[in-house]
């Protein structure tokens, strides 16, 4: 039986060629699997376009619990993907995070992977 050369979308046309998406999935093999879970690519991504976000802004922004940001925020510090500074105002503890070069870069290829993908699928 031959192989098809291109997929075929809902309507008939012609979609992106099977080649090219098995190759772009191939590559999702190298996709960071850290960035990758849906509440750690919300704190890199907000910290990408913020110098800095504040544990309660954070938490605020990504509507997730104490709990899940603390445990999520961990990992990504671990992995040095981003940095944590405690501090006091005043008597209140405060905590902050800021995007890490490495974590910059981490993101910039995931990024990368993700459009490779989403090119490859749109043909």
């Amino acid at each position: 039986m031959a192989k098809r050369a291109h997929a075929k979308t809902h309507d008939d046309t012609p979609g992106p060629s099977v080649r090219a998406i098995e190759g772009a999935v191939e590559n999702t093999a190298d996709l960071d699997r850290l960035i990758h879970e849906r509440l750690r690519l919300g704190i890199v991504s907000a910290l990408s376009v913020n110098a800095t976000l504040g544990f309660t802004e954070l938490r605020e922004l990504l509507r997730t619990t104490d709990g899940n940001l603390s445990v999520h925020a961990r990992k990504l510090e671990e992995a040095d993907y981003i940095s944590c500074t405690k501090s006091f105002q005043g008597r209140t503890p405060h905590t902050s995070y800021k995007l890490t070069a490495k974590g910059r870069r981490a993101l910039q290829r995931y990024l990368d992977h993700m459009e490779a993908l989403i090119a490859a699928t749109r043909g």
